[in-house]
């Protein structure tokens, strides 16, 4: 099998849980909301809203807020690659792990002015050989065909195998089944998940880079 390995953004990379809370303090302390409209707002986006275009028609109409949805959305996605930040020592592992030979690539889900301004905002983009966001390819994980981008990205392909980080059990590690990838799950003990394909279970991405420091 060859040293290719990909791994998902959100939650896998970056601490976006943490960059929400910044922005929700931000959004609120504007509006005057708050601290009861901040542990609204987080509440909401623990509860499974990822899409952000429910998410801010459900902020919209529970604070009144005047501004369009469109609106709203867009400016979180300006603001968010300001705010997010890498998981502690993330960028020194992918670096390591490119020295002895693998070829590093990141597959996200997300609007493209939103995950590319976070990819380059957090030096991700020149950390990696290669990147496919959804957003920009127009086919989104778990389909097999965004993995197939961000390989040859990579200067490689799928067809000798390789392997997938994530955190999402759907859209990473069914993904990357899909691929014909191997998988390695980050469960954040978020998602009540009985079942997965995943090869091996850890509970942050260090951990996992280091299993692949090992094949």
């Amino acid at each position: 099998m060859q040293r290719l390995a990909l791994f998902d953004l959100d939650r896998t990379l970056i601490d976006l849980d943490a960059a929400f809370v910044m922005w929700a303090e931000e959004f609120a302390e504007q509006r005057r909301l708050g601290p009861e409209g901040v542990a609204w707002l987080v509440s909401l986006d623990r509860a499974g809203h990822p899409h952000r275009e429910v998410f801010f028609g459900k902020v919209r109409e529970h604070f009144r807020l005047t501004e369009a949805v469109e609106e709203l959305w867009a400016a979180y996605r300006h603001r968010m690659p300001y705010l997010v930040q890498c998981y502690p020592r993330v960028r020194e592992a992918l670096t390591a792990l490119r020295d002895t030979g693998w070829r590093i690539g990141i597959v996200t889900n997300g609007t493209a002015d939103n995950q590319l301004g976070k990819l380059r905002r957090t030096g991700l983009a020149d950390a990696v050989d290669g990147y496919a966001v959804s957003g920009a390819e127009g086919i989104r994980k778990p389909e097999v065909g965004i993995f197939e981008i961000a390989a040859e990205r990579c200067g490689t392909s799928l067809a000798q195998g390789g392997w997938m980080v994530g955190d999402n059990p759907i859209a990473d590690i069914g993904g990357a089944r899909a691929a014909g990838l191997r998988a390695i799950w980050i469960n954040r003990g978020t998602r009540p998940v009985n079942k997965h394909q995943a090869d091996h279970v850890v509970t942050d991405v260090i951990e996992g880079i280091a299993i692949l420091d090992r094949q």
